[in-house]
């Protein structure tokens, strides 16, 4: 399997979603899980100097993509190779797969594998980008947070059985693959809004590509989607209170010390 797929479409805007591609569910080895975080740590030094370079990228690519309805091949090629990468170390990093992701844009062979097709954008979207984001920004973070509020549950799961239990891994994989949609989306490398958070539909016709095309979700790892929600608004909603706590409380502090 190719790490992924990068082809422009012609023709008029084009409601193609970005694929993942991940590997069934198998043994992990434990050493690996046990330092899980610890050995992603080079990865994502090289992902800091990588984002402040796609993010300068991208904004020329948003002027470019705003005049001309689509980015420069050079430009989405870039973006893709860092939208790949950076999805793959999320992948390690979230335990759906075992393999070290390698420092390359390109790395045949490894399991996680992203499509994207680049092509035609709507340029009132894009004029738009930040805006339209919004919503889809807001449930990633939402999941992020729910996701880390018991990350250490599934990490002892994962250490002790030595696999990942089905209904975390599709639950995790929606998380990434919404994630991965997300920042295509907001690189501007496909005009398809990232949407199915809870999985595809079942097709008698379609034969799977992976574990993931199509990704089908059972009730259990519905549920956990709606877990990682509910936490992720919990915590915000934590996390936001002793400021308001603290922020209404000022004023009979000051009142106490006038007085």
């Amino acid at each position: 399997m190719t790490d992924h797929t990068w082809a422009p479409l012609p023709g008029p805007l084009p409601e193609v979603l970005p694929g993942l591609d991940l590997p069934e569910p198998g043994r992990q080895r434990r050493w690996t899980v046990l330092l899980r975080w610890l050995l992603l740590i080079p990865q994502y030094i090289a992902l800091l100097f990588l984002g402040i370079a796609a993010f300068v990228v991208m904004v020329v690519g948003w002027f470019a993509a705003l005049i001309t309805g689509r980015l420069p091949e050079p430009i989405a090629s870039f973006l893709t190779g860092y939208l790949v990468y950076s999805t793959r170390v999320a992948a390690y990093a979230m335990l759906l797969v075992d393999t070290y992701p390698p420092f390359a844009f390109l790395a045949p062979g490894y399991p996680v594998h992203v499509e994207v097709h680049p092509g035609k954008l709507n340029r009132l979207a894009v004029l738009f980008r930040i805006i339209l984001l919004i919503p889809a920004a807001i449930v990633v973070e939402l999941l992020f947070y729910g996701w880390f509020v018991i990350c250490l549950i599934f990490w002892l799961l994962v250490l002790i059985r030595g696999r990942m239990p089905r209904p975390l891994f599709e639950a995790t994989a929606a998380t990434a693959r919404y994630t991965m949609r997300l920042y295509a989306y907001q690189m501007m490398l496909t005009a398809a809004y990232p949407k199915r958070l809870f999985g595809d539909e079942p097709t008698p016709t379609e034969q799977p590509r992976s574990a993931t095309r199509p990704l089908l979700l059972s009730g259990a790892g519905k549920a956990l989607v709606v877990v990682f929600l509910v936490l992720g608004a919990a915590v915000l909603i934590f996390n936001n209170f002793p400021n308001t706590t603290s922020t209404t409380s000022q004023p009979s502090v000051a009142s106490k010390a006038s007085g």
